[in-house]
């Protein structure tokens, strides 16, 4: 066991100096099908760039899925204090790495049942992975997602995400005398206002994953110094729970611009669906989450704690279209995401993966 645990904080320190953001996934690709193949896994990549092992064959079969890209820049990998640094190594490189290894593991006991285990890309831009994933067919009896819950922890839910861009237009003019135009960074900031003040549940339930979210993420607009702005462009990311789809939050922000529209006939308004996933929660009774429950038990000693998170995975595209036990799990403070300080623990990120071993035996009913 000491030769694994030597062996994974070195796989993941490697995966860790790789520098992947999403659209950037290449190298690390390589990386992974050749040090998978070491593993004795039966090695794949898809025509969108997923790495996909498996070991075992028959019956059931249980998907492993987790990310290989990241978020934009990097962060020197060094180890110290018994934590490992890297961008990554939260979000999501370390639960990637333990869900290999904890499936390498089991793999060499398997008796019936298949393991896959997909790397997939771009989770934190386009989902085009996974979504190339359930383009493709893909079936399996359980799903686990690497993301960081925290060792003792099991995600059953994630808010959706719809991404609208806003665009004002007015007309143009000098900034001598700006009494005389509309200006349209000005016009956006009103009708952002009025958005982001809509009331999309009239009785809204305590805490934020029930609630909808709302963040103005990027904002363009103007040109000279002695023009008034006559242009401006915004982009907004709605969080959407649950309760409700991205269409009926669409359609709320739509009434919000016809009325402003109404109020401000020179302003012209024009809005666009960027992209959306709908939010997911998992049935926290599942055979899944209750293998956990015992692994996560065995392992720390710790009653598990269900969370539902109020972010956006690939585990909501998956759950929503093949309709079977998922959770996400992994190694990591969920709130180091995108962050400088991005750190894991190493006793927990090898602490995870004998969780996952002890759920893969029990969902393969190894002894």
């Amino acid at each position: 066991m000491e030769r694994l645990e030597e062996y994974a904080v070195k796989f993941l320190t490697r995966l860790l100096k790789i520098y992947s953001p999403s659209g950037r996934e290449r190298k690390i690709e390589t990386f992974i099908a050749d040090e998978m193949e070491k593993l004795n896994f039966k090695v794949r990549v898809d025509n969108v760039g997923n790495v996909i092992g498996e070991v075992g064959h028959g019956k059931p079969l249980i998907l492993l899925c987790g990310h290989i890209d990241t978020v934009p820049g990097y962060i020197p990998v060094k180890i110290f204090d018994g934590k490992i640094h890297g961008r990554g190594a939260v979000d999501a490189k370390s639960p990637l790495a333990s869900m290999i290894l904890a499936a390498h593991s089991i793999g060499k006991v398997i008796e019936e049942g298949k393991i896959l285990v997909a790397c997939v890309v771009e989770e934190e831009k386009s989902g085009m992975g996974i979504k190339n994933l359930i383009k493709e067919g893909l079936s399996a009896d359980y799903a686990i997602f690497g993301e960081p819950s925290g060792i003792g922890n099991i995600i059953i839910g994630y808010r959706g995400s719809l991404k609208i861009e806003l665009a004002c237009k007015t007309a143009a003019g000098h900034s001598s005398t700006p009494w005389l135009f509309e200006n349209a960074i000005e016009k956006m900031f009103e009708l952002w206002g009025r958005v982001k003040d809509a009331s999309f549940q009239e009785n809204p339930p305590k805490g934020f994953f029930y609630n909808v979210s709302l963040c103005l993420t990027h904002l363009k607009g103007g040109g000279y110094a002695s023009n008034v702005p006559s242009k401006c462009k915004a982009l907004i990311d709605v969080r959407v729970p649950p309760k409700l789809t991205c269409e009926q939050v669409y359609d709320k922000v739509i009434e919000c611009i016809v009325q402003y529209k109404k109020e401000n006939p020179q302003v012209q308004v024009d809005v666009e669906v960027i992209d959306f996933v709908e939010p997911f929660e998992a049935n926290k009774n599942s055979i899944l989450t209750r293998a956990f429950s015992a692994a996560i038990r065995k392992v720390t000693g710790k009653t598990p704690k269900l969370l539902k998170k109020t972010g956006t995975s690939d585990m909501n595209l998956l759950g929503r279209a093949l309709k079977i036990p998922v959770v996400a799990y992994g190694p990591g403070d969920s709130s180091l995401d995108h962050t400088p300080n991005e750190h894991v623990s190493i006793k927990e990120y090898l602490s995870s993966i004998q969780v996952l071993r002890e759920v893969l035996k029990k969902l393969l009913d190894l002894s």
